[in-house]
């Protein structure tokens, strides 16, 4: 179940050993590369000194602004990030006493559910809330009933379509292909 997201050995394995961090992972990728947008909750933790939904949801807007501004930056898109993680942690905080895992786990939810659960979070659309409920299923051994068909077609057994499948530099390097020729057949289409 190793993370290969990052390419850096501490930051996949704060996104393998924390719910909140690779949730947070999942909400920054967007707009920058995948390796930056995981590696954004490590230099979220250590710049703050630690990595807790009610400490960053409560975390003075201007200066958490500040924290994804440090070089290297958490995201090229500081200020509207460092927003959108302090609604994610406050929702983690309210709604989940605290616990990110909660949101996947709380009364066994099957995996409708989870999906269901997961697109309420700010800036969590169906795309990106399949996405990572197929990572949770592939990567983090999620067994909610039905995962797989509410992620589909992330959770495909086989598929080669997005973070949830990334392992090792070569699975990384075919995700990359199979984006890239899913871009040039839609792009293709479209021109017709």
């Amino acid at each position: 179940m190793t993370m290969y997201l990052t390419g850096d050995a501490a930051a996949d394995e704060l996104l393998e050993s924390d719910d909140l961090a690779l949730l947070l992972g999942m909400l920054l990728d967007q707009q920058v590369t995948m390796e930056s947008a995981f590696a954004g909750p490590a230099k979220i933790r250590d710049r703050v000194g630690g990595l807790k939904a009610d400490v960053l949801a409560d975390f003075e807007p201007d200066a958490l602004v500040e924290v994804f501004k440090q070089s290297p930056a958490v995201h090229r898109f500081p200020g509207s990030m460092a927003a959108r993680v302090q609604s994610v942690c406050a929702a983690v905080r309210d709604d989940w006493g605290g616990d990110a895992s909660a949101i996947w786990t709380q009364g066994n939810p099957d995996g409708a559910e989870v999906l269901k659960r997961l697109k309420k979070l700010p800036g969590f659309g169906e795309q990106k809330a399949k996405i990572f409920l197929a990572l949770l299923g592939k990567r983090r051994g999620l067994d909610a009933p039905g995962w797989r068909e509410a992620s589909a077609p992330y959770g495909d057994e086989g598929s080669l379509m997005s973070v949830a499948d990334i392992t090792s530099p070569e699975t990384l390097a075919r995700v990359r292909e199979s984006k890239k020729a899913a871009k040039a057949a839609a792009k293709a289409a479209k021109e017709k």
